[in-house]
This record gives structure tokens, C-alpha cells and sequence, in this order.
């Protein structure tokens, strides 16, 4: 009954939007998912897929290339919503024909694709794409049903707990949860998610990729990543206090934020402009080890900086930021100092090992005494994978 309702409700929802729709569909953003997701252009499947990829947009068809490379050369399916998804999606899987893309239709048109999906053995969807007809559809063939990389945040869960009788309906025909952390897992099970266990985040299978090979310095490099307002003056003065000490180390520092690169400059400028340190900016002297400090004023260069690097000092983490990722300088064996503030961060930081976390007060003895820190590394990278493509080609169909 719920299942029924829930299908007219949506119908309807559907039939008062539509010329919203239409006005949307013409701006040149969304002139290929709205009449693809809603108008059933391109809406028929080339072929019966075994097992079905749903994942929001960009970043999350991007955290699943790892897994989708993996999996046995069977028919596969991919949806996603927005533009940017589908275009990557389409560029990575071009020459794969057991692979096809779409767009995934809005939830009334959903059962329309129910003779395609036969063979489906799994259906696996990424975060909190929480879409019940497309679950329901896929219980009812008797497919098994899995959301990974799930989490909730701190901010969002009220607004689940508010409809929480509706997510325990679609929580109801989820067969297996995989949860990024320990406090996912329970917001999850409070909303009725069963089998629900912590696996972690999917980002942990993405191999940084190098786009420019620098090379390495013999002095001992130091990288302040992802740097916010203030975090660049209280690293910048604790290196200073180093560097005293030990004239074989330098410093690359990299803000988070392009618009904030001549800021970082100016404030550079003004605490060393009293000291005998050097000074260069990368877009006029590129990769120059001829100075104690380094500003990077460009994007796309940080994995590229991790190869080279000797310490990484994470920023956004000094600050009420919530962290960055480590995944990428513990990829490449750095010593990883952090601030305490990674609570945007913490699936990430359970994925690895050797890091250490400080206050504001400890940085500086701790980038004195760096030597003493241990090098950074992932944490059962390939088990987790195989453990997870295990999962999902193990179906309940008979």
C-alpha cells in the first residue's frame, strides 16, 4: 500500500513540476538531464545489466572508478543526475561497450525499466541517494540491494529523524549498508537501516594522479596543503623557528582558496621582510628550492607537491575548517601533522596510520622534532577493495 501511495504521490509531484521543467530544461545547464530524466528522452536501455552504479554527481562517479574497474567484464549500468557526472562518466567508460550510461529517470518512470532489468544481480548506489522506487523496483525482481559510502551529517540528520517513518520505508528494502564511520552507522540504525557496518570512505581506492613530475629536493621539504585564514601565519612563524635551527629544510605553502593566493603573499611578505629568508611564488619561478619558502598560486598541483614532499602539515585543520583529505600525502609515505579539527575528515583518518594530531601550542616543537614522527601509509587499501567487490557479486538470487 505504502509503495502504491507513495507512486501517486510522486505522479502527481510530477505532473504540477512539469512546466517548471520545461522552463528549466531550456538553460544550457540542464538542456540534456531534465528531458532525459523527466521527458524519457534517451530513455530505453541498450541492454539488460547485471549489476547498476547509481551515484549523485561529479565526485561520486568519480570515487567509484576503482570499484567499476574491478568488477567482472558482465553488462553494467550507470546513472547519475547532474551534468557533470554524466559527462565523466561518459569519458571514462567510452571504449567499455559492457558498460552503458544514462541519466537516472525521475522515480514515476522507474518501473518502465523493470523488463530490462531481468538479469540485475546488484544494485548499488552511492551516499544518501536515497531514491525508493528504485530500490522497491529492485527488491521486487529479486535483485540485492546496497548503499555504500553512506553518511549522514551532523547537520542533516535532523531532517531525516523529522521523516524518519519515510526513510524506514526505504531502509526496508536495503539488503546491506556500508557506512563511511562509526557515528553514520548510527544515525543509519536509528532511522531503521539494517545491516548496517563501517567500511569507510570510497575515496580510500582513488590513486592520486601526477600531472607534472618535479623533482625531489635533497633538503628536507615541508608542505602546508589546503591552508585557511590564519593557519598560514601560525605555520609559516613555527617553520621560521625551525628553519633557526636547521637551514636544510624549506617550506611549500599552498592555500586552499585561488582568490586568497595574493592575500597569502602579502602576509608571507610581511613576516619575513625583517628576516634574511627567501621568497618565490610558483607561477613566476615554478618548482625553485633556491628559498625557504615556496608560494604555490595555482591549481591542480597538490598531488603532484605530495610526490616530492618529505612532511605534510594538513590544513583547514587549525581552524574550525574540518579538515582535508590525508589520503593523498599518506599515499606518498609523508610524516602527516594535523590539527585537531578533522571532523569532516574522520572516515578518511581511520583509513590510515602513522599520523599525528596536535594543537595549535604543539606545532612548533613537533616540526623541530619531525625526524621522531612516523611516515603515513593507508591501511588495508586492497582487502577492503576485494572485500567490497565480494559483496556486491555475491547476489540473493537463486
Amino acid at each position: 500500500m505504502f509503495g502504491l501511495i507513495y507512486y501517486l504521490v510522486s505522479l502527481l509531484v510530477y505532473i504540477i513540476s512539469t512546466p517548471f521543467l520545461i522552463l528549466t530544461s531550456l538553460r544550457e545547464k540542464y538542456k540534456y538531464s531534465i528531458p532525459q530524466r523527466f521527458f524519457l528522452r534517451d530513455f530505453s536501455l541498450s541492454f539488460s545489466p547485471y549489476f547498476w552504479f547509481h551515484a549523485c554527481s561529479y565526485g561520486e562517479i568519480k570515487s567509484l572508478e576503482s570499484i567499476i574497474e574491478a568488477m567482472p567484464k558482465k553488462p553494467i549500468l550507470i546513472t547519475t543526475i547532474t551534468q557533470t557526472g554524466f559527462d565523466l562518466a561518459k569519458k571514462t567508460y567510452a571504449k567499455q561497450n559492457h558498460i552503458q550510461v544514462k541519466f537516472l529517470p525521475f522515480e514515476v518512470f522507474i518501473p518502465f525499466w523493470k523488463h530490462k532489468l531481468k538479469s540485475l544481480q546488484t544494485l548499488v548506489i552511492t551516499e544518501a541517494e536515497l531514491w525508493y522506487m528504485v530500490f522497491k523496483i529492485t527488491k521486487n525482481i529479486g535483485a540485492k540491494t546496497m548503499l555504500i559510502n553512506s553518511r549522514i551529517s551532523e547537520r542533516s540528520f535532523p531532517k531525516y529523524k523529522r521523516f524518519g517513518w519515510f526513510y524506514k520505508k526505504i531502509f526496508e528494502q536495503i539488503d546491506e549498508i556500508l557506512a563511511q564511520n562509526h557515528e553514520d552507522v548510527k544515525k543509519i540504525k536509528d532511522l531503521g537501516g539494517k545491516q548496517v557496518e563501517i567500511f569507510g570512505n570510497l575515496k580510500l581506492f582513488n590513486t592520486p594522479k601526477i600531472t607534472s613530475n618535479y623533482p625531489k629536493s635533497l633538503k628536507t621539504t615541508f608542505i602546508a596543503s589546503s591552508t585557511h585564514p590564519k593557519e598560514e601565519e601560525l605555520i609559516l612563524k613555527a617553520f621560521l623557528k625551525l628553519r633557526d635551527d636547521n637551514n636544510n629544510c624549506w617550506l611549500i605553502l599552498v592555500p586552499r582558496h585561488p582568490e586568497r593566493f595574493q592575500e597569502v603573499q602579502e602576509i608571507v611578505q610581511k613576516i619575513l621582510i625583517s628576516t634574511s629568508y627567501q621568497f618565490k611564488i610558483f607561477s613566476k619561478e615554478g618548482i625553485n628550492e633556491n628559498c625557504d619558502v615556496l608560494l604555490i598560486d595555482a591549481l591542480g598541483e597538490l598531488n603532484n607537491l605530495y610526490k616530492i614532499s618529505d612532511v605534510t602539515i594538513l590544513g583547514g585543520s587549525f581552524v574550525k575548517i574540518g579538515g582535508h583529505n590525508p589520503l593523498e600525502p599518506a599515499f606518498f609515505h609523508n610524516k602527516l601533522i594535523s590539527g585537531p579539527y578533522i571532523f569532516n575528515q574522520n572516515s578518511l583518518f581511520e583509513a590510515i596510520d602513522g599520523y599525528k594530531i596536535i594543537t595549535q601550542e604543539e606545532l612548533v616543537q613537533t616540526m623541530v622534532h619531525y625526524e621522531d614522527l612516523p611516515n603515513a601509509f593507508i591501511k588495508d587499501k586492497n582487502s577492503k577493495l576485494n572485500h567490497l567487490i565480494t559483496s556486491i557479486t555475491q547476489t540473493t538470487q537463486g
